[in-house]
């Protein structure tokens, strides 16, 4: 049974996602994922999902690897499964059943985003899907005096031909083989196919489906976030998984080849791909070429964020009511800060003359709040105290934090003039100052 609480749990979770359904429709997302995540549990799950994000408008092509079906087919015809420096040696013998096993796994998934039962999640939902010759490839040839013969790599994407489907609203599903101009078919690496079609594609997100969480550190710790830079040099870490040391150095390059965001996540978690990509804290790792936070001074088309930022507090009480034309005469006086691309956290200085200013307005996002924000923030607005040797605060909530960045209580009666005559009695907000 439906309760109100339940129902308003509903509509706050709905509000929370759609800023997310807003920025998302018509970007284009690469996913990748390898034959474990199609033989698992989990499989039907990640294809509503996938159905979720074709009909919130998002374009996708997914690429799909079969390294277990591959491994499966060359045990049932009693062949050797043999590696070169992380690559596949695929004789005649054993490119027969990576065609097959490859072949198995295309049917499975297109099977799998086909389902339409009324008391699915994918009912009244017509996902066309579409696969063809995007990929062209080419011999690795010989390393280290080892002929890898069918193995190969990717030579070419027809970028141009994707996109076309894309806009048709197709899903383009991609597979791990890829022929060559001489008609010879190549085993290709999954995750090198997903780099180059993000790449080619100019994709908004490659997402990697992997055994992991996401990265880790040497102690098991997930890493959120991470620069490509710091990716890079994690990408020999031996705690790592198998999937993330094939991964990680794709994720690298995608990135700086100009893909926007990198994710990594675990396939075994249900809802993983949408834990990702509709909540602010995310479930993996996300590589970005650059940080994803950044504090930079407040513009006019801010005004919208700030209002949604701030609006909450004000109903609680801890901040004073901005009316929005306000905030538009001032917005010079705020500093914000962003976490991909959203604001979540906000301060202003307001100068009183005279050496002294107070900052105002400080707030940040609740799910934003353990990353160390707030301090940045005031930070920010120390730096452009030119001139001031002394800033306050007024707060009702907050006094402790204050004072532990080296602010101390002060009487009303040490305010400015004009803030003073200002002070509401109501609110008995505490004074806290402290010398620059």
């Amino acid at each position: 049974m439906t309760t109100p609480a339940n129902l308003a749990d509903f509509v706050a979770w709905f509000r929370l996602v759609t800023p997310y359904v807003n920025t998302f429709r018509g970007k284009t997302f690469v996913l990748a994922f390898g034959g474990k995540a199609i033989a698992g549990p989990l499989a039907r799950t990640l294809a509503y999902d996938v159905n979720l994000l074709a009909s919130l408008g998002i374009h996708l092509v997914l690429v799909h690897g079969a390294r277990p079906q591959i491994e499966a087919a060359l045990r049932e015809k009693g062949l050797p499964s043999r590696f070169h420096r992380g690559h596949r040696i695929t004789d005649a013998e054993t490119l027969a059943c990576v065609v097959d096993a490859i072949g198995g796994v295309y049917l499975e998934i297109e099977a799998l985003l086909s389902q339409g039962l009324p008391n699915t999640p994918m009912a009244n939902s017509h996902i066309r899907v579409v696969g063809g010759n995007f990929i062209t490839a080419r011999p690795l040839g010989v390393l280290d005096g080892i002929d890898l013969q069918y193995g190969g790599m990717v030579r070419k994407v027809d970028g141009e031909g994707l996109k076309a489907q894309l806009q048709l609203g197709n899903i383009v599903l991609l597979s791990c083989r890829g022929g060559s101009p001489t008609g010879e078919l190549f085993n290709l690496p999954m995750e090198e196919v997903a780099e180059a079609v993000a790449i080619a594609v100019r994709a908004d997100k490659l997402v990697f489906l992997t055994d992991s969480p996401g990265v880790t550190d040497e102690a098991g710790s997930l890493l959120n976030e991470l620069t490509a830079d710091a990716a890079s040099r994690l990408r020999d870490a031996d705690w790592f998984s198998n999937d993330l040391k094939r991964y990680l150095p794709c994720a690298v390059r995608a990135s700086r080849a100009g893909v926007g965001r990198v994710h990594l996540i675990g396939y075994d978690v249900d809802g993983a791909l949408l834990q990702e990509l509709f909540t602010r804290e995310g479930i993996g790792t996300v590589i970005s070429r650059e940080s994803l936070e950044r504090i930079r001074e407040a513009r006019a088309d801010d005004i919208g964020a700030l209002v949604a930022l701030i609006e909450p507090l004000e109903e609680d009480g801890t901040l004073v009511h901005r009316p929005r034309e306000m905030l538009e005469r001032e917005i010079e006086k705020f500093s914000v800060i962003e976490h991909d691309g959203m604001i979540v956290g906000c301060a202003a200085l307001y100068d009183h003359g005279g050496g002294v200013a107070e900052l105002a307005c400080l707030a940040v996002h609740p799910a934003h709040r353990q990353w160390g924000y707030g301090e940045q923030l005031m930070k920010r607005i120390e730096a452009r105290a030119t001139g001031i040797r002394r800033l306050f605060v007024l707060t009702t909530r907050a006094v402790h934090w204050f004072i532990e960045r080296g602010f101390q209580l002060e009487t009303v009666e040490a305010l400015p003039e004009q803030k003073r005559q200002m002070y509401n009695l109501q609110r008995r907000s505490k004074v806290l100052a402290k010398s620059l």
